[in-house]
């Protein structure tokens, strides 16, 4: 799909790999927020979603909480079903 091995492997290490736009940072940080509730008992950390809502339009931040609460159901699903990753192959 256009995607770079480089970018692909990278992802879980993109605070420390050079090939994620602002945009992406932002978005991958919103991510980890959203995603790590453990880590965040009040919630988002404001500058966390203020550095979100400056790369991304009202509309495009809505759906880009969407798209991160979407793969975490799925995430929890298979861990509740035990669903190994990749086992839909």
């Amino acid at each position: 799909m256009g995607e770079s091995d480089e970018r692909l492997w990278s992802v879980a290490a993109w605070r420390d790999a050079p090939y994620f736009t602002d945009p992406e940072r932002a978005a991958l940080a919103l991510a980890e927020a959203v995603t790590r509730i453990a880590d965040n008992p009040g919630g988002v950390p404001d500058d966390v979603w203020d550095a979100a809502a400056r790369h991304f339009a009202p509309d495009a931040l809505a759906a880009l909480v969407m798209a991160i609460a979407s793969v975490n159901a799925w995430n929890r699903v298979n861990v509740a079903a035990g669903l190994v990753a990749g086992s839909f192959r």
